[in-house]
């Protein structure tokens, strides 16, 4: 029997059985599509998925993503870090269809909505040129 928080999906045209989806697998395919979107840094996760991930010592695949889920219908929320310089609202509206996408494609679910929650924006640090030693720097030539 499939727990009240697994996805079942009835398969009677070919084989006459029956797929169930852990709501972590939707939401690591909607974490993995919404990383491959350029200009995402990476999710964001709350204080709770924090607190859990270093009880937990391991980073989780679905950090950032809630995954609700009615019958066939799935809704995402992706909580994203985008990198500085980029449009936001396009950085976003490729995630949406991404993630939509890939769920769809993968799992044969309908996804209602990919809500999309912008957490931060991350700027480049600086590369920092590596520092010459002080003694060769000031060598005199020889003569």
């Amino acid at each position: 029997m499939a727990a009240d928080n697994e996805i079942t999906r009835e398969l009677n045209e070919v084989q006459g059985g029956r797929i169930t989806f852990a709501p972590d697998v939707i939401a690591t395919i909607a974490s993995l599509a919404a990383a491959e979107v350029e200009g995402v840094e990476g999710m964001a996760g709350g204080v709770v998925e924090g607190i859990t991930g270093m009880l937990n010592n391991k980073k989780s695949m679905t950090k950032g993503v809630k995954v609700e889920v009615n019958e066939e219908q799935v809704t995402v929320e992706i909580n994203v870090i985008i990198k500085y310089g980029y449009k936001l609202h396009e950085v976003c509206a490729n995630i949406q269809s991404g993630t939509k996408n890939a769920i769809e494609t993968m799992t044969g679910l309908t996804v209602s909505a990919v809500n999309v929650f912008v957490s931060s924006i991350s700027f480049e640090k600086a590369k920092k040129q590596p520092a010459q030693p002080a003694a060769e720097a000031e060598l005199p030539a020889e003569e």
